[in-house]
């Protein structure tokens, strides 16, 4: 499949989770760059902004299996994994799967259990597999996971580790709708006469992973590599930063610059692609100094200043997509 074919069937995919989620383009667009780039998604905000109702329209209009948890205190890492459970008829230990063998996983509100929990994905989310009483199982191909996480503000919330917040390509933040959208929203509902719009199915896990293969045959310059590691390694000499992004974090810009070219119906990347997702591929992974959380100045802003400041590359590719 060509990076064209491939651009066309995902923005058939966003605007049929679109007819469900009203008002929030970009957001979709970012989970799909996520579904494209091979990818994980943090959606971070407010509750009832509509985080879980994407995550299950995305999965049905994908063709994908779907799996929810509800992390709360007391959920175990062998309620995320599964676990070997005795069985009496054969006499032997039984692997049990848990929830986290399907294709895409919703980690519903991920920041209200533990981190050893949340540690049980780590390996799935970074290497698509799970390890169990020694024995390695591989995951379904395509596997997604999409969390969402309530504001660390929010009684009963624990800080995403750093570890955790690295295996998340980007981070989604949905806000509210304006008042215009709202209304329409509203009227959708009460029109169809049903809690939630119906989503047909679009695709299939074969046909995703034809997308994601599209997105490898993008291709993108020396110079705009270049601008990329010069994006990351702002963050890490940012006077207001005390850690910068990690190498991972270059690897998800370029991988999501690529992804967005592919929508955007092009087989090579543009500087605008790098700038565009700057902030959501790089702004969870810094930590800023301690003194600017009574300031509440916030990642996206500084990450975006560095975007505003870097200087981007020159570019002659206007030659249209090669079939």
């Amino acid at each position: 499949m060509s990076p064209r074919e491939a651009g066309e069937r995902a923005g058939a995919v966003l605007r049929e989770v679109g007819r469900a989620v009203v008002g929030k383009s970009d957001a979709l667009e970012l989970v799909m760059l996520g579904v494209l780039a091979r990818g994980h998604v943090l959606i971070e905000d407010l509750p009832g902004l509509g985080k879980t109702l994407l995550a299950r329209s995305f999965a049905t209009a994908l063709g994908l299996d779907f799996r929810r948890i509800q992390f709360t205190p007391d959920l175990l890492p062998s309620d995320v994994t599964g676990a070997s459970l005795y069985d009496q008829r054969g006499g032997a230990m039984v692997f049990h799967p848990g929830p986290v063998f399907t294709h895409l996983l919703l980690a519903d509100e991920i920041n209200r259990t533990p981190p050893k929990t949340q540690a049980a994905l780590l390996e799935a989310m970074a290497e698509s597999q799970v390890t169990v009483d020694g024995a390695t199982r591989a995951l379904p191909d395509p596997f997604l996971v999409i969390a969402t996480a309530n504001p660390v503000e929010y009684e009963g919330t624990y800080s995403l580790p750093e570890a955790q917040l690295d295996r998340f390509q980007l981070r989604v933040r949905m806000g509210y709708l304006s008042s215009g959208e709202e209304l329409t929203m509203l009227r959708a509902r009460v029109d169809r006469a049903a809690p939630e719009a119906v989503v047909d199915t679009l695709a299939s896990p074969a046909e995703v992973v034809a997308w994601r293969d599209a997105v490898e045959r993008v291709e993108i310059d020396d110079d705009l590599l270049g601008y990329a590691v010069a994006l990351v390694n702002a963050t890490r000499g940012h006077p207001q930063i005390s850690i910068g992004a990690s190498p991972r974090g270059g690897l998800a810009l370029v991988q999501l610059a690529r992804a967005r070219a592919v929508l955007e119906g092009r087989d090579f990347v543009v500087p605008e692609d790098l700038k565009l997702l700057a902030v959501p591929a790089l702004a969870h992974r810094v930590s800023l100094r301690p003194e600017l959380w009574v300031r509440e100045v916030s990642t996206d802003a500084v990450v975006r200043e560095i975007a505003g400041t870097v200087p981007t590359p020159a570019t002659r590719r206007t030659e249209p997509v090669r079939s």
